[in-house]
């Protein structure tokens, strides 16, 4: 009994300095905070492996494969997040087509130009 109180004890504390931790985050750093924290959930997954190997019964075949689902999810999560947050940062794409159409714009009217002087020294 004394050690569920003490391991009840730990999980409130723990609970209570998460929140407090987490809510002193800015909006503006939070979601590359929660990206991060989501892909080191692979924890979890070496975690699963671990006690998979121990386990002898059908409700334990059952947790852990529940636990590997939403393991593998955060994980997963955790990347797509991230993906989400860099494809903000690049330029988009239909200024990229017309940077290159003015490029290729450019170097027809270098190569007509050109063209002409060459005929214009013969």
């Amino acid at each position: 009994m004394n050690s569920l109180v003490i391991a009840i004890t730990l999980f409130i504390l723990a609970l209570l300095i998460g929140v407090e931790v987490i809510g002193k985050v800015p909006a503006t750093l939070h979601t590359p905070l929660m990206s991060g924290a989501n892909s080191i959930h692979g924890i979890v997954i070496v975690g699963v492996v671990i006690i998979a190997a121990e386990a002898h019964s059908p409700l334990s075949y059952v947790l852990i494969f529940l636990a590997a689902v939403l393991g593998a999810m955060n994980v997963v999560g955790g990347y797509v997040v991230t993906d989400r947050m860099l494809e903000m940062f690049k330029s988009s794409k239909p200024d990229k087509g017309k940077d290159k159409t003015s490029q290729d714009e450019q170097a027809s009217t270098l190569t007509t130009e050109t063209a002409k002087n060459e005929g214009a020294d013969k």
